[in-house]
C-alpha cells in the first residue's frame, strides 16, 4: 500500500502536462488561423476583397453659379416687393455639371417661376428660406432627370446671396 500513493500523483502529472500542451497548440492554431485570414483580408487583390470592403471614392464638390442672380417681384401685404437670390448648384459628377449647364434656360425659367410664386411673410423666417432651398433643389433634380442624367447627382442647391427689399 505504500507503493500506491506514490504512483498515483507521478501518474498525473503527465496528464496535467498533456492538457496544457493540447492547450498550447490549439491556441497557436486558432492564432496562426487568425493571421492568415488578416492577412489575406489586407493583403488580397481588389477585385478579390469583398465588396463590402471596397469604398467607391468620394469625388471633390463642383460648383455650378446660376449667373446673374434672380430677381422677382412679389406681394406682400398690398406692397411690391423684390426678392434677388444667387444660386450655386453642387455635384461630384462632371456630366452632370455639364448637362445641367446645357439646360440653363430651362433651369433659370423653372426657378423664376418658383421664386415669383413666394409669400413674403413666409419666406422671411429662417424656415421659410430652407423649404425654398429645399424646393429648389427638387425643381433642379426634376430638369436632370428629364433631360436624361440622374436627379440624385445633384447633390444640393445652396443661396449665396438672399435679399429682400
Amino acid at each position: 500500500m505504500a507503493d500506491v500513493p506514490i504512483l498515483a500523483p507521478a501518474a498525473e502529472a503527465p496528464k496535467g502536462k498533456k492538457k496544457t500542451l493540447i492547450i498550447v497548440v490549439v491556441l497557436a492554431i486558432v492564432l496562426l488561423a487568425s493571421g492568415g485570414v488578416g492577412a489575406y483580408f489586407a493583403f488580397a487583390p481588389q477585385d478579390k476583397k469583398p465588396a463590402v470592403a471596397r469604398k467607391e471614392p468620394v469625388l471633390p464638390p463642383l460648383y455650378m453659379a446660376l449667373d446673374p442672380p434672380f430677381v422677382v417681384n412679389f406681394e406682400a401685404e398690398q406692397q411690391v416687393r423684390f426678392l434677388q437670390i444667387t444660386v450655386q448648384l453642387m455635384s461630384r459628377d462632371p456630366t452632370t455639371i455639364e448637362l445641367l449647364k446645357s439646360n440653363d434656360p430651362v433651369v433659370r425659367n423653372d426657378l423664376l417661376l418658383l421664386f415669383t410664386g413666394q409669400k413674403y411673410t413666409v419666406i422671411s423666417t429662417r424656415e421659410g428660406k430652407e423649404a425654398l432651398r429645399q424646393q429648389t433643389l427638387a425643381a433642379v433634380r426634376k430638369i436632370a432627370g428629364n433631360a436624361g442624367g440622374k436627379a440624385e447627382k445633384v447633390e444640393a442647391v445652396y443661396f449665396t446671396s438672399f435679399v429682400m427689399q
